[in-house]
């Protein structure tokens, strides 16, 4: 009797096997020459040499289905097993699916130019309010790359400010103290791979949660890496972030201006960074606008009116300033 070991790499076990192991049954009631036993992520087959082989193609074909669509139906099996065709292709402008099976694209012209920007840049500034689908929108071209084997490592790296209050001592380790900061990150990639594949892929450092502070000394390759939040960033911490990036490396850096949450006196590195590397090669630069909001709408109105009340407040000022009269000298 022949057998033979399937492993399942790249994708939850879980999601193969189904509900209550309900897809296991269903392939062990297509192929019923066979004697199938699975465990973790290792299925073990034993029986007849032409259903053997036939069943390792349909499993690759799950797998590749999977990998893709985050998600197996029985209607999938069927057709796999049944050598018809399946959405194994990306339809147009489709960049990832989440992990319902619902496809995360572009929603708008200027997120299609982010796209556009990425494919065609080393380097990529995206900068606009907030909701305009930035941060998610880069994990989910960081998420395909991975996929699709371009790059080896996804990098997410934010600043640790602080949204106008002040936080004191957070307890436990590294980790621990920096998540918070980190937490919108960890939101859409929640959102994209399974969470069983997600806390794999954190273990064996494929995917790196990296506090901005400790990236100094470090070379960036074969990877995807994302500063979130620039606005917040010094001149003096983007430029040791933007010479970390090393070869077969993209580097997408988001902000929105209207929400620097450093001191005062202190200038945003993102705003410096924009001015100096303009008209450079490589580099693309995409603004979005309130236009490009995909939250709900009262997020559009809100940055609206706080748009409108920004105007007035510097209209107002600029007349104080000219009704002030000069002191003597």
């Amino acid at each position: 009797m022949i057998e033979k070991h399937i492993v399942l790499e790249d994708i939850d076990p879980v999601v193969f096997y189904g509900v209550n192991n309900a897809h296991l049954q269903m392939i062990k009631a297509l192929y019923p020459k066979l004697r199938i036993v699975a465990r973790d992520n290792v299925i073990r087959i034993l029986g007849d040499e032409e259903q053997m082989c036939a069943m390792e193609e349909s499993t690759e074909k799950m797998r590749r289905h999977i990998m893709k669509f985050n998600t197996l139906t029985e209607e999938d099996i069927l057709s796999i097993v049944k050598g018809e065709r399946t959405n194994d292709e990306y339809p147009d402008g489709v960049v990832v699916y989440n992990i319902s099976g619902r496809p995360i694209k572009a929603r708008g012209e200027n997120q299609q130019r982010l796209i556009d920007s990425y494919n065609a840049n080393d380097m990529i500034f995206a900068v606009g309010p907030a909701g305009t689908g930035k941060t998610y929108l880069s994990i989910a071209l960081a998420v395909k790359a991975l996929k699709e084997k371009k790059i080896r490592k996804i990098i997410l790296s934010r600043p640790a400010v602080e949204a106008g209050e002040k936080l004191g001592f957070l307890p436990g380790d590294m980790k621990d103290k920096i998540d918070p900061y980190l937490q919108p990150l960890y939101d859409a990639l929640e959102d994209m791979l399974p969470a069983v594949k997600l806390q794999d892929m954190m273990d064996k450092h494929v995917i790196q949660i990296a506090p901005l502070a400790f990236m100094r000394g470090r070379t960036l390759s074969d990877a995807t890496v994302i500063l979130d939040e620039a606005q917040n960033t010094t001149p003096a911490q983007i430029r040791m972030f933007l010479t970390r990036m090393g070869w077969n490396t993209k580097m997408i850096i988001t902000g929105d201006m209207t929400q620097i949450d450093l001191p005062r006196e202190q200038k945003s590195g993102l705003v410096e960074a924009l001015k100096i590397l303009e008209g450079i090669e490589g580099i693309g630069v995409v603004k979005l606008n309130k236009k490009d909001i995909v939250r709900h709408k009262l997020v559009t109105r809100i940055v609206n009116a706080y748009e409108a009340f920004d105007k007035k407040t510097k209209s107002e000022d600029g007349k104080e300033k000219e009704e002030t009269p000069k002191s003597e000298i």
